[in-house]
């Protein structure tokens, strides 16, 4: 039977509240709402691509341009590469970051890209807009030094070569002086290649035909002007090669009137003009056909272009109700794309750190969430292994891009990851190579000391536990003299990392623990000098934490378990995995928030747990998914003694559902052996108030 008015106008109203007026626990709050939701979804005012479940916002956090450092943040290091390389690398290269009189005429003068960057806004939580340059900053690239320490970043990253996109309209240049400065300083010395952008430019960023600003003039006479104007770059000794042939590539094939015969064309031009053979390669990014059938000898792969996702739009919380693009999942692309099996013709696979063309379309963007560095390396990986299987006598892989800022695309360093993408395509070479050094295989005890009064006992049941330790010690600036007088006392190596007091002992823990996981370390235990000093059991909280965890009695016992089952991830100590609905209260909005970070699936407050205490031992890959979230520094609350509802209270409550989330078990202490099962009865929590 349809609901009277006066109803619905009342439900409505306690659906956009989370149904908090009424006197009822908090798990069946939730399943009113989306009841309500489910049966009555017409009575929610749709977003404007009709995405309903934005229209029930939470309460939302402050907002706050994500410039910061965040968690995986990595600063430039020297470090070793593979001699010889398991593949050559080649990151497509965008040379519009310096002006010109066209840009000034169409865009407004003194026009580049980083005047989309600069303007772009998050539409909704947790998207990284703007995205601000690190160390080589808003770059002209009329200064050639600029390109010259390019190159030099991506020698040292292990990038091969560059592919920098070529803007010919019937005899006209864009953007070319970079490319000419290159041709004419021999220093520079990174091999480049051409990829010919041939579309129409119009103000769509897209190259239809709408509002066109200069179009293209396919014509067999423009086919030799072409190839005889990039001649010149095709016959440097440092150009890139493929069995000895200068590489070209044309981004649009299908946009040629007849692009057999064009290569052709191309092809005798350069054989009659001493250049010899060519390789010439499309780029998949509308096409994709068998490159042979058209001819050219090789396509290449250009994600997230050529792939249907299904979208996530309406799992976000909106910042800009009028958001009108489109959100996917950027593990889901990877996933699509590490699924697909060889074609029957040459494919160079391609790679990219994440897309989001938000600041060429505002309010109106195509982004990709959850990209991460680790994630990114790993698909990086396997593309090298794709790239020997299927071309074993020139591997190449494509990277989609090197400096796409507007695109989102990007493996120079930003404000907020650093030389992270860098650092994660070192790594993926040296895998590739098998040059990765030998995992440590001491555990590892991680302790953020703030009540060093209480350190001395942590550290001697640590002696008392029979492990050889790895002890790890954060602490904030104030504190540091302090710690280190302390461990030279109890003879204790000084292995300090030191953070701004903030996020209390959650973040530093956050912060090392990215760290450890890219070392290879593999189990870790938690801990903290708690004392909880606005409680009178604060002390025997503490070793009551420390007796079940790392004790001599129980602290093999745990090491045990996790070298013996490679799925566990958690253990907690025994009594402090609590119900997640018991202390739900101050943390409700916090945590939705960072399941939505992380995309995971919603909690069932019923059934889903989390460990009390902030103390447990831990498989670093089970907390992947709150690493790869990569939350920024700044989003952790400034101290000032809150006992509940910060931030770093409700990733407490997350790291059992982000094990879970990356197919963990969860044990503790007195289940141990086995998975725990998450129901029966669960005692009083002698240490925390259950929450209404």
């Amino acid at each position: 039977m349809p609901l009277p008015a006066f109803a619905k106008t009342t439900l409505f109203h306690l659906l956009r509240t989370g149904f908090r007026l009424l006197p009822l626990p908090t798990a069946v709050r939730d399943r009113m709402r989306q009841r309500f939701l489910d049966r009555h979804s017409e009575l929610v005012p749709a977003g404007p691509r009709g995405h309903v479940a934005l229209a029930i916002q939470p309460e939302q956090r402050p907002r706050v341009i994500a410039g910061g450092p965040a968690i995986g943040y990595r600063h430039r290091q020297p470090g070793d590469l593979p001699n010889p390389m398991p593949a050559t690398l080649v990151a497509f290269y965008l040379p519009q970051f310096h002006p010109i009189a066209e840009n000034d005429t169409w865009w407004g003068a003194g026009f580049t890209e980083w005047k989309n960057v600069a303007r772009a806004l998050p539409q909704f939580e947790g998207h990284a807009q703007p995205r601000i340059p690190g160390e080589l900053g808003f770059y002209d690239l009329r200064v050639a030094d600029v390109m010259r320490q390019q190159m030099q970043l991506a020698r040292e990253y292990g990038i091969g070569a560059f592919c920098s996109y070529f803007y010919w309209f019937g005899g006209k240049t864009l953007l070319e002086l970079p490319l000419q400065q290159w041709l004419n300083d021999p220093t520079m010395d990174l091999p480049i290649c051409l990829c010919w952008a041939n579309e129409n430019w119009s103000r769509r960023w897209d190259g239809r035909a709408d509002e066109i600003l200069i179009g293209q003039q396919h014509s067999a006479e423009d086919d030799i002007a072409f190839i005889a104007h990039v001649a010149r770059y095709l016959a440097d000794p440092r150009y890139l090669r493929v069995d000895g042939k200068p590489m070209l590539l044309v981004y649009r094939p299908g946009l040629l009137p007849d692009p057999k015969a064009t290569t052709e064309r191309w092809r005798d031009w350069c054989r009659q003009h001493g250049l010899g053979e060519i390789h010439l390669a499309y780029v998949q990014s509308f096409d994709r056909v068998d490159p042979r059938e058209i001819g050219f000898d090789a396509a290449v792969a250009f994600p997230p272009n050529n792939t249907t996702l299904k979208p996530i739009t309406g799992r976000q919380r909106l910042l800009n109700p009028e958001f009108r693009g489109d959100v996917y999942d950027w593990r889901e692309l990877v996933r699509a794309i590490s699924e697909q099996p060889d074609p029957d013709y040459p494919l160079f696979p391609c790679v990219n750190p994440g897309w989001d063309n938000e600041p060429r379309r505002s309010g109106n963007g195509r982004v990709f969430a959850h990209a991460s560095p680790h994630a990114y390396g790993n698909w990086l990986w396997r593309a090298i292994a794709a790239a020997r299987r299927r071309t074993p006598h020139f591997p190449l892989v494509f990277i989609n891009a090197w400096n796409e800022w507007a695109e989102g695309a990007i493996l120079e360093p930003d404000s907020r990851l650093g030389f992270a993408w860098l650092e994660a395509t070192r790594t993926a070479l040296r895998k590739s190579a098998e040059a990765l050094p030998t995992p440590p295989t001491r555990p590892c005890a991680i302790i953020h000391a703030w009540y060093l009064e209480v350190l001395e006992e942590m550290v001697l049941a640590l002696r008392d536990s029979g492990i050889d330790w790895r002890i790890i010690f954060t602490t904030p600036p104030t504190h540091e003299q302090a710690l280190r007088n302390c461990l030279r006392h109890l003879g204790v190596p000084e292995e300090v990392y030191v953070f701004e007091n903030r996020g209390r002992d959650m973040l530093p823990f956050l912060q090392v623990a990215d760290q450890l996981l890219e070392e290879g370390v593999d189990v870790v235990l938690k801990l903290h000098t708690k004392r909880s000093t606005h409680r009178r059991d604060g002390d025997q909280w503490r070793r009551e934490l420390i007796d079940k965890l790392a004790s001599p009695h129980s602290a093999k016992r745990i090491l045990t378990a996790f070298q013996s089952n490679p799925r566990l991830g958690l253990v907690a100590a025994e009594g402090h995995l609590q119900p997640l609905d018991y202390y739900w209260g101050a943390n409700e909005a916090n945590v939705r928030y960072l399941i939505s970070r992380l995309g995971i699936a919603a909690p069932s407050l019923e059934v889903d747990r989390f460990i009390a205490g902030s103390m447990f031992w831990a498989r670093l890959d089970a907390l992947r998914p709150i690493l790869d979230a990569h939350l920024g520094l700044w989003e952790f609350e400034d101290e000032a003694g809150q006992l509940d509802g910060t931030l770093a209270h409700a990733i407490e409550r997350v790291v059992a559902l982000s094990a879970k989330a990356a197919g963990y078990a969860i044990d503790d202490t007195a289940t141990l052996g086995g998975l725990l099962s998450a129901t029966g009865t669960v005692k009083p929590y002698p240490y925390a108030r259950r929450s209404s």
